[in-house]
């Protein structure tokens, strides 16, 4: 080359050759180097064991790493990569290589500190999972009542003051006394009347109906029992419930039977969370009884009839004892009739309180 080409050229030809690029480092594999250092990492924590990071060649000729440790997580967690085939390869390729973890799903705090994200969130979700099973449990397992735990309470402590009048107006029998502090009241009257419960009045119930005084319903169940152990006990008027459920603490099997259907369905309702075993609930004519089930040790008349039912009579085993108001609506003439059975043809009635109940009425509505 001539100096004056030299000037005009000063690079030769084999200065103007490129030299190849180093190959930089692309987004797959700073994600496959990230999986080999977590790898490391496990490696190097005592009581993880062999973890073994094995590169593997998808059809795009992109490693992959497979990290294989002793923890094994909910979801193996899998490094993104752009090639589907290299994710099903990696997928794989997840394994446990220690044995068997213990039941317990805690993890060490060293193991913990060197997990990947993912993997040391695993237990707490577990965690979580096995606590709102154990709240689950515990609803499942708890009476089917709604009451808050603070009225219930207190609903206890009025009905224990209740109870307690009970026996200073003369009711001595410690069973019926024990069934009226059972037997929630409040649960059978409406909700804006829960608050007169345990007071001694009558409250309504809807479809002129009412629910009997507790000293009413304490003297009834008092007399039929005489201190005798009572097998069989029929009951004429549902009405919501109540009165049933007490008899059911103090007889053996009690039958009742309510001719307003909506009430004989309210009872089914109230009775249920209870959940008592030894009430026959019937929808019918009161004034026939119950044929098929006698005879009655004791029968309760929950309504006032200007006499009692000859079929009521019929029904009443020999020695047993039946209680009802007789009269007519008129508060002054209602009176509370005990009824004897002495003989299959002989029945001894005395009269006893002035009382007012509903009227008793033949048919069903």
């Amino acid at each position: 080359m001539t100096d004056e080409r030299a000037k005009r050229f000063p690079l030769a030809l084999a200065d103007l050759v490129r030299e190849p690029k180093k190959p930089g480092a692309r987004p797959n594999e700073a994600r496959a180097k990230a999986a080999t250092a977590a790898s490391g990492a496990l490696r190097s924590v005592p009581g993880i064991g062999a973890v073994n990071s094995a590169t593997q060649k998808s059809r795009a000729g992109k490693p992959v790493v497979a990290v294989q440790a002793a923890v094994k997580p909910a979801k193996p967690v899998v490094p993104r990569t752009a090639n589907p085939v290299s994710v099903v390869a990696a997928r794989t390729t997840l394994r446990t290589v220690a044995p068997a973890a213990p039941a317990s799903p805690k993890v060490s705090s060293a193991v913990a500190h060197h997990l990947p994200g993912a993997l040391r969130a695993a237990p707490r979700q577990n965690e979580h999972r096995e606590a709102t099973a154990s709240t689950v449990n515990v609803k499942r397992g708890a009476p089917n009542v709604a009451l808050n735990t603070a009225y219930a309470l207190t609903s206890e402590r009025v009905r224990e003051r209740m109870v307690e009048r009970l026996r200073v107006n003369g009711i001595a029998d410690a069973r019926v006394l024990n069934a009226m502090s059972v037997v929630p009241r409040h649960m059978f009257v409406d909700p804006g009347l829960a608050a007169q419960a345990y007071e001694d009045a009558a409250l309504p119930i809807g479809h002129h109906q009412t629910i009997s005084k507790p000293s009413v319903v304490a003297r009834m169940i008092e007399l039929v029992a005489a201190g005798r152990s009572l097998a069989k006990v029929l009951e004429i008027g549902t009405g919501c419930g109540y009165q049933a459920a007490v008899l059911s603490q103090v007889a053996t099997e009690v039958y009742s039977i309510e001719r307003v259907r909506p009430l004989s369905e309210r009872a089914k309702l109230n009775l249920r969370p209870l959940r008592v075993p030894n009430i026959r609930l019937h929808y019918g004519d009161g004034r026939l009884g119950l044929p098929p089930a006698a005879p009655f040790d004791a029968i309760v008349i929950a309504c006032a009839g200007l006499d009692v039912p000859q079929a009521l009579l019929e029904q009443l085993a020999v020695g047993g004892r039946l209680v009802a108001p007789v009269g007519s609506q008129d508060a002054q003439s209602q009176v509370l009739t005990l009824v004897e059975r002495v003989s299959p043809t002989q029945w001894r009635k005395s009269q006893l309180d002035r009382v007012f109940f509903v009227p008793l009425k033949s048919g069903v509505i």
